[in-house]
């Protein structure tokens, strides 16, 4: 957590006690690297640069603790986080070596208290997906997601609403008529913690976050499956705004889906197509929990020289239920 002097982490580890180690530096001091941190995610930055400074991340957040956790043997850090932290992407800390998600998958938590960890039950894997490939409203055309939706439905069984028929009418009446434990939009949209300023793009208008958690609310009350995972593909957080994944958390948890996999900036079409593409594949393994299936397909585009920027891997986060 950021405080007035200082970055302080408490960690908590199966079976051990908590611990807590500092590391003292002012408080505008650590928000002004904490903000180059994020800039030097841009395309434009060399990689030296990034490397560099998410290297500083990584020794204030995890060196301190890495044999202890390492001793541990976990394969999931879950992070609590605060003030600029939630806008980083703790995938991308580098320990000189590695990036952090080549060795642990990865979740944010509102706070551990809020959490009901249930894994998904694959053997019945199914989505439904909502996206607009076509400009609307003023917003700009996302041509890459009839290719990620494309690609999805081979990996997944899936019903889908796209362009025209993906309306605020028709994903209420689907909502209510299946039993898909996995809610896919892939268009606009922006979440923040302002409710006025969170909202997601259908064909015919803006469908804000009060009226999409009642819809994922009312149809957990009536139909015996839970939404497990809300993912939200071309949408981002809102710039510049702290809290905007805890809102991401809240509309998970008020709305009673167990997680929410969104991202922290603008995505590259090509790339999150294919990303989406492996993430399914992950996610229909048997036993696969969802923040692997997060790490596996961050890897498997870190892996492609023309995507091993952390531009294209880092910005997808899993908040909530990390099984």
């Amino acid at each position: 957590m950021i405080l007035k002097d200082r970055i302080e982490v408490i960690l908590s580890l199966p079976g051990k006690p908590l611990r807590n180690y500092k590391t003292y530096l002012p408080q505008a001091e650590i928000e002004r690297n904490l903000k180059k941190l994020r800039g030097f995610l841009s395309l434009s930055a060399a990689t030296t640069e990034h490397l560099s400074l998410y290297g500083t991340l990584y020794d204030w957040l995890i060196r301190p603790a890495q044999t202890e956790i390492a001793e541990t043997g976990v394969k999931t850090l879950v992070f609590v986080i605060n003030g600029f932290l939630r806008n980083l992407p703790m995938a991308a800390l580098y320990d000189g070596q590695q990036y952090l998600i080549e060795k642990y998958s990865i979740a944010f938590a509102p706070g551990l208290q809020l959490l009901d960890p249930h894994p998904l039950a694959t053997r019945q894997l199914k989505t439904l997906i909502g996206g607009l490939s076509e400009a609307r409203q003023g917003f700009i055309a996302l041509p890459g997601v009839q290719s990620e939706v494309d690609l999805i439905t081979r990996k997944v069984s899936s019903e889908v609403l796209l362009n025209q028929k993906f309306t605020s009418h028709s994903l209420k009446q689907t909502l209510s008529d299946t039993n898909t434990p996995v809610l896919h939009l892939a268009t606009h949209g922006q979440f923040s913690s302002k409710i006025e300023d969170t909202f997601i793009l259908t064909w015919d208008g803006k469908l804000n976050v009060t009226e999409l958690s009642e819809v994922i609310g009312r149809r957990n009350e009536t139909i015996y499956h839970p939404i497990e995972l809300l993912v939200l593909s071309a949408c981002q957080t809102a710039k510049g705004d702290k809290r905007a994944v805890l809102g991401l958390a809240g509309l998970a948890v008020k709305s009673g889906a167990r997680s929410t996999m969104a991202t922290l900036w603008s995505v590259n079409d090509e790339s999150t197509a294919d990303f989406m593409a492996e993430f399914y594949k992950q996610l229909a393994k048997p036993d696969s929990a969802k923040s692997e299936a997060l790490r596996q397909a961050q890897l498997f585009l870190l892996k492609q020289p023309k995507y091993n920027h952390p531009f294209y891997w880092a910005p997808f986060v899993l908040v909530g239920n990390w099984l």
